[in-house]
């Protein structure tokens, strides 16, 4: 079949795709591409690089302020941008599905399962009777792994885990039998054994009823096995794309193989490379090659004209120096050696047991030693964080034993005296909601200075700067809202907050799991500088990758319980227990 009969006969095509923020200003430009029937492709890039535009502007949709202003999107043979408001709700659904990010919030919490199934159906009329609509249900529920019986039709989305959730939603999008599907990060906030099952449920639903996805992602790594072809985007156009093994075998985008060189992977601890500098903003771009101001190749010639993507070709590159050779991963060695420690443990935790409406942790036993990283490893729902929060004092209804530095440590925070919870200090998981969005980042850095050590005034100012300096963030950010920050560099601030308290010990829950890749690489390289220079880790984490390149050991629970602990290389290339090696198993990895 040549170019021209694929092209004629694929279920998604578009040309020129064009969206525009006011002013002329482009944010996605010049997309072309087409998909065929089964085929699943996964769409990859950093915050900012318009991959949830593209796939938003599929279903002919823009965000407030922005509009497609040209180019063609047909899906089955109907041009999207052309059809009227009414049309183009029959058609999205029907023809076209999409799987938000966040099944929470994209489900209706007043309404049932099914009755969220039966009104799909029902606002896309299918010529199907009530009879054959159960059957519908019964059959797509059963295909995303759901239950079909009564009780489960019954419940509320609140009473569905996240994985269940997600599935859910799955079954929203594909009962209606689309041509095409699109989906947002759809596994982002899941852990690695429910995310395995979602891809695993996706790619046969796929190729079982000849419906192509397009699979939008910032992790490259977990979409290896997903997809048959990948595209990948940066500062709003496609700078390659090409078959799934093609790009991972020899990646010719200096841009792609920077997204590989930043992801951890769980087959084996190698340096992470973080990607320097920022992607440009719409309007910020600048002339000739965008990520020019970013890429290690650049030349004289790469700022005079845009590098364009050519068309036609299995592996397309926009790029004047492209990449010729396999991308090379370079060995790192961990930073404490386990067998090295002689010195008193700095936490040690004794039979605690922690309950809200039922038990959640059963008589953990723990030490941390100075100076190491421990990573607190399992599904959803096995006690990561509960155990985490019940070291930092943050936790209700504990009990058992902690000691800090061979001195009793009470399990509430309110009862523990100053200089008992300076030097234990806790970062949340999502950078968006850890900092106060009414405080300037100085008031919320020189808060705990005048807390815990009364300092204030120019002292605080020149503390603050030092600590932003640490966190490599430039002194200017300390007048900056959280607002005008992105996401990393609100994890950084966060995280300069806690080492304003003189921490001896520092809890990370899930720290980097809401980051672009090359952010997360560089936020963990911070934290393996700040461990070179004496800090204790706690790292809380479902991401068996980043525990390969960041702790010295490793606690592996399941429902509340200790199934397996050691150093990191002996339990991820050698488990004892099935739990942690179904774990490894559905981990992704690059290898």
């Amino acid at each position: 079949m040549n170019a021209m009969t694929e092209i004629d006969s694929a279920v998604l095509q578009v040309r020129d795709l064009r969206v525009e923020l006011p002013g002329e200003v482009d944010v996605v430009s010049g997309i072309s591409f087409s998909l065929q029937a089964g085929e699943i492709l996964g769409l990859v890039g950093e915050s900012g690089s318009g991959k949830t535009t593209l796939a938003t502007a599929l279903l002919a949709h823009a965000r407030r302020g922005a509009q497609i202003v040209g180019g063609q999107v047909n899906v089955g043979g109907q041009a999207l941008l052309s059809l009227d408001s009414e049309a183009l709700r029959r058609a999205r659904g029907s023809l076209i599905g999409y799987v938000a990010q966040d099944p929470a919030t994209a489900l209706n919490p007043a309404l049932r399962i099914g009755h969220l199934l039966r009104e799909t159906l029902a606002v896309h009329p299918l010529g199907l009777d009530r009879e054959a609509q159960q059957v519908r249900i019964r059959e797509t529920l059963q295909d995303v792994g759901l239950p079909d019986e009564p009780e489960f039709l019954r419940r509320f989305p609140h009473q569905l885990s996240g994985g269940q959730q997600q599935r859910v939603m799955l079954a929203l999008a594909f009962v209606l039998r689309p041509c095409l599907i699109v989906l947002d990060e759809p596994t982002t906030a899941l852990d690695v054994t429910t995310q395995a099952h979602i891809l695993d449920t996706l790619r046969h639903l796929c190729k079982r009823q000849g419906v192509a996805a397009v699979y939008v992602s910032h992790d490259l790594a977990v979409i290896k096995d997903l997809v048959d072809r990948v595209m990948v985007m940066y500062a709003g156009r496609i700078v390659e794309t090409a078959t799934r093994e093609a790009l991972f075998s020899r990646p010719s985008h200096p841009y792609t193989r920077g997204l590989l060189a930043a992801i951890p992977d769980v087959a084996g601890r190698r340096e992470l490379q973080a990607i320097a500098g920022h992607a440009p903003a719409p309007g910020q771009r600048p002339t000739g090659c965008s990520f020019g101001p970013r890429c290690e190749r650049f030349t004289d010639a790469c700022s005079r004209a845009e590098p364009t993507l050519p068309v036609g070709v299995a592996h397309a590159v926009a790029c004047w120096v492209p990449h010729e050779q396999p991308l090379q991963a370079v060995a790192l060695t961990p930073i404490a050696s386990v067998a090295a420690h002689t010195q008193a443990p700095l936490l040690t935790v004794c039979a605690l047991n922690v309950a809200y409406d039922r038990q959640v942790l059963f008589d953990i036993n723990v030490q941390v030693q100075p100076g190491e990283c421990l990573a607190l490893v399992g599904e959803s729902g096995s006690g990561k964080t509960s155990l985490a929060r019940a070291i930092a004092g943050l936790g209700e209804n504990a009990s058992g034993a902690l000691s800090y530095a061979g001195q009793p440590l009470p399990l509430q925070a309110r009862r523990r005296e100053a200089g008992q919870r300076h030097p234990i200090q806790y970062i949340f998981q999502n950078p968006y909601r850890a900092l106060n969005p009414r405080q300037t980042v100085y008031q919320t850095l020189s808060a705990p200075l005048e807390h815990f050590f009364c300092v204030k005034g120019a002292a605080a100012r020149q503390r603050v700067e030092a600590v932003l300096t640490r966190v490599s963030l430039p002194a200017s950010v300390a007048d900056l809202y959280p607002g005008s920050l992105s996401g990393g560099e609100r994890q950084r601030v966060a995280i300069a907050r806690a080492l304003l308290c003189e921490p001896r010990l520092l809890i990370c829950d899930e720290i980097t799991s809401a980051l672009d890749v090359s952010v997360q690489a560089s936020i963990l390289d911070l934290l393996r500088q700040l461990q070179r220079e004496g800090l204790t880790l706690l790292f809380v984490t479902h991401d068996l990758g980043v525990v390969r390149a960041i702790a010295d050991r490793v606690l592996v629970l399941k429902a509340g319980r200790v199934v397996e602990q050691g150093a990191v290389d002996e339990v991820l290339d050698r488990p004892q227990a099935a739990y942690t090696r179904t774990l490894l198993a559905h981990s992704p990895s690059l290898g």
